[in-house]
């Protein structure tokens, strides 16, 4: 198996490994694997409270008159073009 990591992440690793609390990132991976099996609910809840202020943040944008609207055809290329943002790291919002 081959697990490809973000260097923010891949750093993470090796600073738990450089800390001498790990012998190898493989031991790193497994401990946070078993981590979130253990607390599978407590990721959950905090993925659901994620997802709960990204929504409230759009409620507040919308009300302040952040937004834009577009028309039905344009509809699903703004949406490709938001994935396409997310698929490569740009953090494209599209607002």
């Amino acid at each position: 198996m081959h697990v490809s990591l973000t260097p923010e992440l891949e750093e993470a690793v090796k600073r738990k490994v450089q800390s001498g609390l790990y012998n190898n990132a493989s031991e790193v991976i497994r401990e946070a694997l078993r981590f979130m099996e253990t607390h599978e609910d407590l990721v959950y809840q905090m993925k659901l409270e994620w997802l709960r202020a990204k929504l409230a943040e759009g409620q507040r944008d919308f009300e302040a008159g952040r937004y834009t609207e577009l028309e039905r055809e344009a509809i699903g290329p703004f949406f490709e073009n938001l994935k396409g943002g997310a698929l490569s790291g740009t953090g494209q919002e599209g607002r």
